[in-house]
């Protein structure tokens, strides 16, 4: 792993465990056993430091769902897929998921550019407008659907880490989610 890795990896650990204000950037540097200049070579500011984690978070979680997403004729079964792999990699990467959480209620949310934003969001929405033209789904506002779902997405995976659920309880808690969800916005 080399310095700029171990420094996002620190940082990611320290801003989760004591939030961003209470995680001064001479810890990161020591916990990843750099130099604070060496940190400030990465990352100009902390705040640079703060977005450069989230994009590269929303990026893995990107990847992730492009390789998981089931290519299906059947828009219930894309949807379902999406539903899916957004929350299984949530479970799977609690730490990173818990970074997005407290990035998107934190101040540096408006730090991130509208096209970044967009270009994260836009396969998402770009789904649900083909169910609304198909009537597959409700006529509503594209946004407003996304943010159901994304707020699904959220309370199911908070409801699972608090039971401490199996793998196979997870899987039917989140199948089960799902139908809630389709039955909401079908």
């Amino acid at each position: 792993m080399d310095k700029k890795e171990k420094i996002i990896d620190t940082a990611l650990k320290l801003f989760v465990e004591n939030g961003f204000h209470g995680t001064a950037t001479s810890k990161i540097a020591q916990e990843a056993v750099v130099a604070n200049g060496t940190l400030f070579n990465y990352f100009k500011t902390k705040d640079e430091l703060v977005v450069a984690i989230y994009i590269s978070v929303k990026e893995d979680m990107a990847d992730f769902l492009i390789k998981n997403i089931k290519d299906s004729d059947n828009f219930k079964d894309v949807m379902k897929s999406q539903f899916l792999a957004s929350l299984f990699w949530a479970l799977n990467n609690q730490m990173k998921f818990k970074f997005i959480q407290q990035f998107h209620t934190s101040p540096y949310v408006d730090k991130i550019e509208q096209e970044v934003t967009q270009s994260q969001v836009l396969p998402h929405l770009k789904l649900i407008q083909t169910g609304i033209d198909k009537g597959l789904i409700k006529k509503l506002p594209v946004d407003f659907i996304y943010s159901i779902i994304s707020s699904q997405t959220f309370g199911v995976y908070q409801y699972i880490i608090s039971k401490q659920f199996t793998k196979v309880q997870q899987h039917e808690t989140v199948e089960q989610t799902f139908e809630l969800l389709w039955d909401m916005i079908k």
